[in-house]
Formats: C-alpha cells, sequence, structure tokens
C-alpha cells in the first residue's frame, strides 16, 4: 500500500472522530505495505491527554507486531505530529512518518522540535510531508462548525 493509500485511510479514521466531536486527526502504521495500527484521536471522550491517533496507531501497531520496536514501520497521520508524537515515534523506533496537514501552532516541526534528526538520539528517522488538501480540509470544517456553535 503507497501512502496516498495509507492517507485515505487515515482520513476515514479522522472523520470517525469528527464525527464523535473529536479533533479530526486519524493515523495508521504500515508494516511491509499492510496497516497493522490505527487511531483516532479520543482526548475528549477518553479525558486522556495521552489519546492522540498516533500514540493509539503505534500502541495497536507493537500488540500486531508483540514488540514494541516498529522497526520497518511507517507512521501515516493525517496532522503534523505534536512533540508527544514524534517523541513517541523516536521511542517506537518507527522507519519514517508521512504527514498530511501543517500544524503551525502545535506541530513539533513547527515550533522547533526536530528530535527526529538529533545525532545525540538513538534513533533517527524521516519525517516527510504528504500535504493532502483532503487533510486541512477536515480540520478547518471541524473548527468552523465549533466556532458557529449548535
Amino acid at each position: 500500500m503507497e501512502v496516498r493509500q495509507a492517507m485515505a485511510h487515515a482520513l476515514a479514521l479522522a472523520a470517525e472522530a469528527a464525527a464523535a466531536d473529536e479533533v479530526p486527526v486519524g493515523a495508521v502504521v504500515l508494516h511491509e505495505g499492510r496497516i497493522i495500527g490505527r487511531g483516532r484521536n479520543t482526548r475528549e471522550h477518553g479525558n486522556d491527554p495521552t489519546g492522540h491517533a498516533e500514540i493509539q496507531a503505534i500502541r495497536e501497531a507493537a500488540t500486531h507486531l508483540d514488540t514494541w520496536k516498529l522497526t520497518g514501520c511507517e507512521l501515516v497521520v493525517t496532522l503534523e505530529p505534536c512533540p508527544m508524537c514524534l517523541a513517541a515515534s523516536q521511542q517506537a523506533r518507527v522507519s519514517r512518518v508521512f504527514y498530511g496537514a501543517d500544524d503551525p501552532k502545535g506541530g513539533a516541526l513547527a515550533l522547533g522540535y526536530r528530535l527526529h534528526e538529533d545525532p545525540r538520539t538513538h534513533h533517527r528517522f524521516a519525517v516527510e510531508p504528504a500535504l493532502e488538501p483532503e487533510c486541512s480540509k477536515i480540520l478547518t470544517d471541524f473548527f468552523k462548525k465549533k466556532r458557529q456553535g449548535p
């Protein structure tokens, strides 16, 4: 499965999050071209500050592989990862992260946290934009609706 197809799956998860009144972010983990982890934001309903799509997808992938080391796996997420999620990707040893929409206020890269490139860390990996207009649109539409109220 290529990144564009994986992003379509992540977008479907983001739509599920939006339907549940969660910030619409979805993520999948690929291993050998197959989805082995899925996640969507659940912070509000789970009362969990770590309820990010990436964290859920990484946990499910680790369970699937029966190891915390996700070497050879790629994380595909609809929004630029925050510092926590980028650090979780580093700790999980993912090989690459693709993200769909920039996050200028909360994204690790936008904020200057380039942990994935730091030569002092034990694992470095690529983080690449796979900018998809749909990823930005689902977020824009969600927050526009929130501002308009019921």
